[in-house]
């Protein structure tokens, strides 16, 4: 991978910045994403933020080696930090973390949002806390893509401001990947229900106590809940 071909996870992430974005890439490693959406001419201006001092100078290295010390801006910062109000970012993109650390970045600096109308989060694990997130904040998912790289699976989630409701399905599965209903996604949730049928057999031997069958009964629940998505 490098500033000119993107892995399939972060290629698929540039698909969703629309052309003329400002970005801010918050985790950006060695700012490949922002690097190659320049050249594409997808975007003019970047910022990639870095809060770890040795990708923070990879990637001003990779900005200086690809001529783009004009169009991108490397600041070591933490999350969102990274972000200043005379930046009028738009476009958000925060990949390769887990769920609960993207929501942790966007709940720290909620102020650097205040121009922001699109956010593309890849979560790694633990997608459905930023859906809670999102509807509890006043942002609507109106886009989501699944795909597997390397043997793993990745959700990307693309958010815009508005109102949301999702069911409890909704929530765990995505709204937009259960309408899709692709092969990954079916991949992904027939491999969770086998580790979830795991489990529970698992503590059906154990001693029964009131936390036993509270999990008993969460895991069945998750199990019906998701064969019905993929029904």
């Amino acid at each position: 991978m490098n500033a000119q071909k993107l892995s399939k996870r972060l290629e698929m992430v540039a698909s969703f910045v629309p052309t003329g974005a400002v970005l801010a890439d918050i985790g950006s490693d060695h700012a490949y994403l922002p690097c190659y959406l320049v050249h594409k001419g997808i975007v003019s201006r970047a910022i990639a933020g870095e809060v770890v001092k040795g990708p923070y100078d990879s990637a001003v290295k990779q900005v200086r080696t690809e001529g783009l010390t004009e169009h991108i801006t490397v600041r070591l910062a933490n999350g969102l930090a990274a972000v200043q109000p005379e930046d009028v970012v738009n476009t958000v993109t925060i990949a390769g973390m887990g769920g609960p650390l993207i929501v942790s970045i966007l709940e720290k600096n909620p102020e650097s949002l205040a121009t922001v109308t699109r956010l593309i989060l890849q979560p790694n694990i633990h997608a459905k806390v930023i859906r809670e997130w999102a509807i509890a904040n006043g942002w609507a998912v109106s886009d989501e893509a699944i795909l597997e790289e390397d043997d793993k699976i990745y959700e990307i989630l693309v958010l815009q401001r508005g109102p949301e409701s999702l069911t409890e399905a909704e929530l765990l599965l995505g709204k937009h990947l259960i309408a899709q209903k692709s092969d990954v996604f079916v991949k992904k949730w027939t491999r969770e229900i086998a580790n979830w049928q795991r489990v529970l057999t698992s503590i059906e031997q154990a001693e029964a106590t009131a936390e036993i069958e509270a999990k008993r009964q969460e895991l069945q629940h998750l199990i019906k809940l998701v064969q019905e998505a993929l029904a």
